[in-house]
């Protein structure tokens, strides 16, 4: 992957002093094919789609700055297709890939049908592999190679996977795979996919000139509020890296490309236009300076961040770059150019653009009828009754924090964790308005009738409940010592730099109760011996299993007590979970405000 431009241009030199000869021949006598030509390849990619089959609002990335700072409005998935076709048009050598996170997205009519209408959509699209991303685990390794890849059902069809798509066939799964290789089994130290992929394209005179896509995926990734996976470990990208350019150099192949699931950001994100490298940071560009120069480019995702640069490798040859945003906003185009003999990347002919995926062209109309169907269905599985209640659940607190909607998904927590054999817990905690970063209490639950007309008095619909609790995480398990818990519930009053004390109440399961005292210091507020767990005090020597999000166990939401918890077990995601409790309890009522007590 060393620039040979010199001896291509003499090569073209003498390309040139033929085409003139050929130019004096006889009209009828063929052209001889050139085997000596450059081999023109384009890749297309995508990054961190995460199922917006529809047009974004411009709060999720439906508008973005262009050029002179102008708005463009960008996204969705017909858009999206008609701007894929368009770029194809006219290119023999041609491949669509994603840098990751396709799905495990937020538009309901995608999560509330395990992703598959994502999948509909990118074999469509023609998607030929993916990097894995964080996201692509937010379920289970088995779910995305099973499930999403070989479309392998779970549950009831039609109920609880294998939905029937758009052409009224059952999902299939992709017509892509996914590829990283540095997260890997902690059992097998093997990856959970493969390493890369080899892609073969058309050169003169029937040959064909092999690219390598290597791939890694963001290092957090099995410990990742969404993504977290007990079972997996995540090897160091750089030398992942270098190990299968390596490896691909041995069979043959020289030009590679690495696709990461891991980004950067221009230094004014905010308006950088997306074709602009304006002094990008961050974990890929830090990759890009030190991973070997074998490598020929460098897609990037999981950032939401839009860059194109051109940055020098270890031996100073610049090679693009790039990240393509999010929700379907861009496609990145990169040209190489390979020298047919060698199959070698000739640097000074590569060139990379961010296209902006605008709303002024026709929408794919295969696309768009996909996107029309699941929108229907959403709208239909919004609206399906799931079980009935004799109250409201509200996030309005009493005096001492405690309110009906965070104490019902404490005892969801509960219910779950000790429905299997592995993640039993001896209590359960939820963030209800955590001192930073976000809560799962995200909604209510009235009993009056609400504005959907498939709605009643006391009546919970399908939609209602994903709405009310939950952002796509896990329930985990986990050992903390009751020392530990007993400093967890003191940091529910954190002080602030202005002296002033936040409030960050945490709901218990119905088996807990404690009290506490405002009057007393910071840190000092809870009296162990008055932590009752199944009518026991606390015991600060005992370790107690305590089910909570994964968000809040890995501190993300401002109760770092939780630090050195043990013997991790995953359990159920937050939405289906609280749809299984509801369907195992049909008719579910406000318990009474009497877990947390104020002393004084």
């Amino acid at each position: 992957m060393r620039n040979i431009l010199r001896r291509f241009s003499a090569i073209a030199a003498g390309a040139t002093l033929l085409a003139g000869a050929v130019s004096a021949a006889p009209a009828t006598a063929a052209a001889p094919v050139d085997a000596t030509a450059p081999v023109d390849v384009q890749l297309l990619s995508i990054s961190d789609f995460h199922g917006y089959l529809q047009p974004p609002t411009p709060g999720q990335g439906g508008q973005i700055p262009g050029p002179n700072g102008t708005p463009v409005t960008v996204g969705g998935a017909a858009y999206l297709a008609s701007h894929l076709k368009e770029l194809r048009s006219g290119h023999r050598n041609s491949v669509f890939f994603s840098a990751g996170d396709n799905f495990s997205g937020w538009p309901f009519e995608v999560d509330a049908f395990q992703d598959e209408p994502t999948i509909e959509v990118l074999n469509e699209m023609g998607l030929r592999f993916s990097a894995m991303g964080n996201h692509e685990l937010d379920v289970s390794p088995d779910f995305l190679v099973d499930h999403m890849e070989k479309g392998r059902c779970f549950g009831t069809v039609n109920e609880d996977s294998c939905f029937t798509d758009s052409t009224g066939r059952r999902f299939q799964g992709a017509d892509f795979d996914f590829q990283s290789g540095n997260i890997v089994s902690k059992l097998t130290g093997r990856p959970v996919v493969d390493p890369y992929r080899i892609e073969w394209f058309d050169a003169p005179g029937g040959k064909r000139v092999p690219v390598g896509f290597i791939t890694t995926t963001v290092p957090d990734t099995p410990t990742g509020s969404t993504s977290y996976q007990p079972g997996l470990r995540a090897l160091d990208q750089l030398e992942t890296a270098n190990r299968y350019a390596e490896e691909l150099k041995r069979r043959g192949v020289e030009a590679i490309v690495l696709n990461v699931h891991d980004g950067g950001s221009p230094k004014t994100a905010a308006t950088s236009s997306y074709n602009e490298c304006d002094s990008a940071w961050g974990p890929v560009i830090d990759l890009a300076k030190q991973v070997t120069p074998e490598i020929d480019a460098v897609v990037s995702g999981h950032w939401h961040s839009r860059f194109n640069c051109m940055l020098p490798d270890p031996e100073g040859n610049p090679r693009p770059v790039v990240e393509a945003g999010n929700h379907g906003a861009l496609i990145n185009e990169i040209r190489l150019s390979l020298d047919p003999s060698t199959g070698e990347v000739i640097r000074d002919r590569t060139s990379s653009v961010n296209h902006a995926v605008t709303r002024d062209v026709a929408p794919d109309p295969a696309v768009k009828k996909i996107v029309d169907y699941w929108a229907g269905r959403g709208a239909e599985r919004f609206a399906e009754p799931v079980a009935t209640q004799t109250g409201s659940f509200t996030r309005t607190p009493n005096t001492a924090g405690e309110s009906t909607a965070a104490d019902l998904f404490a005892d969801v927590h509960y219910w779950d964790a000790n429905r299997t054999r592995d993640g039993k817990a001896d209590l359960a905690l939820i963030s209800a308005k955590p001192a930073k970063g976000s809560t799962a209490v995200r909604g209510d639950l009235p009993f009056a009738k609400g504005s959907h007309p498939g709605d009643a008095d006391g009546r919970i619909l399908f939609g209602e409940s994903w709405n009310a609790y939950g952002y796509g995480n896990p329930v985990l398990t986990v050992g903390v010592t009751g020392r530990q818990l007993d400093v967890i519930l003191e940091q529910q009053w954190q002080k602030q730099a202005d002296g002033s004390v936040k409030s960050a109440p945490l709901a218990v399961s119905h088996n807990v109760s404690y009290s506490y005292d405002p009057a007393r210091a910071v840190g000092d507020r809870v009296e162990p011996s008055e932590v009752l767990i199944d009518g026991k005090p606390l015991d600060p020597e005992r370790t107690y299993r305590v089910a909570a999000l994964a968000y809040t166990v890995i501190g993300a939401d401002g109760y770092s007590a939780f630090e050195g918890y043990t013997d991790p077990v995953r359990n159920g995601p937050d939405h289906e979970v609280f749809l299984d409790y509801l369907r195992e309890h049909k008719v579910i009522s406000p318990a009474p405000l009497d877990r947390v007590r104020i002393k004084g």
